[in-house]
């Protein structure tokens, strides 16, 4: 592979043990290079302000600043993996209305899926998710109070999405990629992509972790915009 086209990913641990199998994992691939480690989130900080990373695979438990806490000031510098054994509905929510891209449980994943994830998150066609990743964010969905269902044109409007823009959310929210966005709504890729933009810009969001957890209500579209 083209060496510009190389994914440069900084790993975050604490365990030393996990981090040299996720290290000598990820770098079987040919395309992967651990450009740096870490044993909590504040030297992960660190060292993502200074090596820029294409992505930041995070544990969660972990001293000093745990995963928690440290994926919301390492979003808005890079894309962030969370990749640990922890499984807690309340932590998952938590790293994605952080910010993670995606929520990862070992145990749950293939290498040929690990690698996957990886590639789908570096390029934004994928918020990679383990089962009960996913079904955390569907949970909070379903445990939020009941409220009369508004019409989605007045939901549209108060975010801004155009009505094609709106369809796009729908389906970025069922985990569904870019490619499958274009086939499903009879568009190129590129459309998708821009509408994705678009879109982004008008919730405030970054990543496609954010935009689902606005989409779906795990936290309020202000608390988006914010960010």
């Amino acid at each position: 592979m083209n060496e510009t086209h190389r994914i440069r990913v900084l790993v975050v641990d604490d365990n030393p043990v996990v981090r040299s199998g996720l290290i000598a994992l990820l770098e079987s691939g040919g395309d992967i290079d651990v450009v740096g480690e870490a044993g909590d989130g504040g030297r992960a900080i660190e060292l993502a302000q200074s090596l820029r990373p294409d992505l930041v695979m995070l544990d969660v438990r972990m001293p000093l600043v745990d995963g928690v806490e440290a994926v919301s000031k390492l979003s808005p510098i890079t894309r962030v993996l969370m990749l640990t054994y922890t499984d807690d509905p309340d932590v998952i929510r938590s790293a994605i209305r952080g910010g993670a891209v995606g929520y990862l449980v070992h145990g749950a994943f293939t290498p040929e899926e690990l690698s996957a994830a990886v590639h789908g998150a570096v390029q934004g066609t994928a918020n990679p998710l383990s089962p009960v990743a996913l079904s955390a964010v569907l949970q909070a969905v379903r445990e939020a109070p009941s409220e009369p269902t508004p019409d989605p044109a007045v939901i549209r409007a108060s975010l801004g999405l155009s009505t094609r823009e709106a369809e796009v959310m729908d389906l970025i929210a069922q985990g569904r990629s870019n490619s499958d966005i274009a086939q499903t709504l009879f568009l190129s890729e590129k459309t998708v992509k821009n509408h994705i933009n678009r879109l982004y810009a008008k919730l405030g969001v970054d990543s496609r972790g954010a935009a689902i957890a606005c989409w779906l209500g795990t936290h309020g579209g202000d608390e988006a915009r914010a960010r």
